[in-house]
């Protein structure tokens, strides 16, 4: 069928995405000796990719919404795949900054245009499925690129990874614009019966006249505004592991370098499983227990889960074991995502990618501040643990405002 075909197309881009994202964190401590930065300037380049990131998210969503994502996602894919290869030209702090900056930029849009392409081409009842499968790409690709980086390092410089992995898009967005189309009754592989299943019960396509009463609304809405705070938890966690997280087994917790590429990625290789599982079980809830509780509940139950696992992580003293419990507590959070985004879906309507792009904005302010709050509390205090119990805390503020969402309730009609 068609659209799994387009599910495949986007499953490679999540895992073009975070193979370009993640691979900094391991190279860090040789860019740091290459570029003589300090651990304060490494951590505003950190945040110098989700600064751009979180500004130009929206604006790029609503230029999906509006135009369709065919032409959208090929251009952010290849941009984003230009500055990961620009990032080997880097000669100092303010020209790796500047280069990351316009990386976030560059890739701005790309889970929010996901949304919206899964808004029309996914029927509702597979999208939680779908969602579920989409971010399992993503953290597999995660989770295997520290191994990958770490088995190479010895032999090829880190500049050339950043050459190599950016080269890695330009192919997939020369395939996608050459084969997808907005809409399957614009593809000549959709057959009719497919294109019911795919139209039942789907918003019209997004129109052209919005205006200041499109954004009030969006402002305004309690559903968007807890979603956004829910979310904050998920991507500050997100951030630490492709951050500061292999520091943190380096100096925390007594690894080598040499171990740190099976470990470094476990989190988000452990994240895989909650995706897919998260995503199935948010769509059987529904069936069972209708839209709210089948959203709002497996997202609340996710991230209790999640924080009581984390605060474990932190005071467990053998290196191991905390590792997989904060392993663990990243899988339990990435679990809600299926509900989040098909939550963003339901609310959202044919503006789907505004109102996710909302969501992920707010968690992206979180990504930006996460590398310097680390950094300043373990400056403060010594202590590498009280970070995670930072990111517990987060997971049940976020729990509350999951029972609060109510997914019944759209955004625009």
């Amino acid at each position: 069928m068609i659209r799994y075909r387009v599910v495949a197309f986007a499953v490679a881009l999540a895992a073009i995405t975070y193979l370009d994202r993640v691979c900094i964190s391991i190279l860090a401590p040789y860019i740091q000796e290459d570029l003589k930065l300090s651990m304060e300037e490494m951590s505003y380049i950190f945040s110098a990719f989700t600064i751009a990131y979180t500004v130009f998210e929206i604006p790029t969503a609503w230029w999906a919404d509006r135009s369709g994502t065919r032409s959208v996602l090929a251009r952010i894919v290849a941009s984003w795949s230009t500055f990961t290869i620009a990032t080997a030209g880097a000669f100092n702090f303010w020209s790796m900054w500047v280069i990351r900056f316009l990386f976030g930029a560059g890739e701005a849009g790309a889970w929010p245009c996901v949304a919206r392409t899964f808004e029309r081409w996914i029927p509702a009842k597979e999208r939680g499925k779908i969602q579920g499968i989409f971010f399992a790409g993503a953290h597999a690709a995660g989770g295997l690129t520290p191994i990958f980086v770490t088995a190479i390092l010895p032999y090829v410089h880190w500049r050339a990874i950043f050459v190599m992995f950016g080269c890695v898009g330009f192919v997939w967005s020369l395939a996608w614009y050459r084969w997808f189309r907005n809409e399957p009754a614009e593809h000549p592989g959709v057959t009719a019966e497919e294109r019911r299943l795919i139209e039942e019960g789907r918003s019209e396509s997004a129109g052209h006249s919005e205006g200041w009463e499109y954004w009030k609304r969006l402002l305004v809405t309690p559903n968007v505004w807890l979603l956004c705070l829910m979310y904050i938890g998920n991507v500050y966690a997100y951030y630490f592991c492709i951050t500061w997280f292999p520091a943190y087994l380096e100096k925390g917790r007594g690894f080598s370098r040499a171990n740190l590429g099976f470990f470094a990625g476990l989190p988000l290789l452990a994240s895989v499983a909650g995706d897919i599982f998260g995503g199935r079980v948010t769509d059987w809830a529904v069936v069972k227990y209708g839209l709210k509780w089948g959203r709002t509940g497996v997202g609340a139950l996710g991230y209790v889960i999640a924080g009581i696992a984390m605060a474990i992580g932190a005071i467990t003293v053998d290196p191991v074991q905390a590792v997989l419990w904060i392993s663990f507590a990243v899988a339990s959070t990435m679990f809600t995502l299926g509900a989040s985004w098909s939550t963003c879906i339901d609310i959202g309507g044919k503006h789907s990618g505004v109102v996710s792009a909302a969501m992920n904005s707010a968690g992206s302010a979180a990504g930006i501040a996460c590398p310097i709050i680390v950094t300043r509390i373990y400056q403060s205090t010594g202590d590498w643990n009280m970070p995670i119990f930072v990111m517990s805390g987060l997971f049940f503020f976020g729990a509350v405002c999951w029972l609060l969402i109510d997914p019944r309730k759209k955004v625009f009609d």
